[in-house]
């Protein structure tokens, strides 16, 4: 597994990432056959340390976890119990509900726009109907079933996911609904 270790305007020293090292690939060996990469991620916030950590499975699936403290180890061990937690839930949906994936999960790349949300007020006429977009990138849009896209939703924390259906050339979204179920778009 390729690690990436770093932390935005702060050293991190020898000492913290072989601990990062073992401990994280500890967690994954565990619960997960093929991480292929992790990236962590520390910084600071006045006296308060955050870890952030992302690792990609080899099924395509990425885990995801967010910790703070206020010792940057105490930070890292929280982060690495949090993605324990993440990994063993999805190990385990695997095992009862979900048949075991052969091949990687197929991704199809396509554009993403950032558009501005510099809205003027109402008596402001905008000169044209065109939104302004402020970023253009790249993006991967995975191939999933239903089950699948809402497990890879939950491991990312994200609120929505977008994703083909497998068999399906038509593109579905799974989100997560103000009363806490999942709602799940299928045009």
């Amino acid at each position: 597994m390729r690690y990436q270790i770093s932390g935005k305007q702060i050293d991190i020293g020898e000492a913290l990432q072989t601990h990062v090292k073992d401990e994280l690939g500890t967690v994954v060996s565990k619960y997960a056959e093929r991480p292929t990469d992790a990236q962590v991620t520390f910084s600071k916030n006045a006296s308060e340390f955050a870890c952030e950590a992302v690792v990609h499975l080899s099924t395509g699936l990425t885990a995801q976890a967010k910790a703070k403290a206020h010792e940057i180890y105490a930070a890292f061990d929280a982060c690495s119990e949090k993605m324990e937690k993440q990994l063993r839930r999805y190990k385990r949906r695997l095992k009862d509900h979900h048949k075991d994936r052969s091949e990687p999960v197929e991704l199809i790349g396509v554009s993403s726009y950032i558009l501005s949300s510099d809205v003027g007020g109402a008596e402001d006429e905008p000169d044209s109907l065109q939104p302004i977009i402020v970023a253009e990138m790249e993006t991967q849009i995975p191939s999933l079933s239903v089950g699948e896209a809402v497990m890879q939703m939950e491991l990312a924390g994200a609120p929505v996911l977008v994703f083909r259906k497998e068999g399906k050339e038509s593109v579905n979204v799974v989100y997560r609904r103000d009363d806490g179920n999942i709602g799940w778009i299928d045009p």
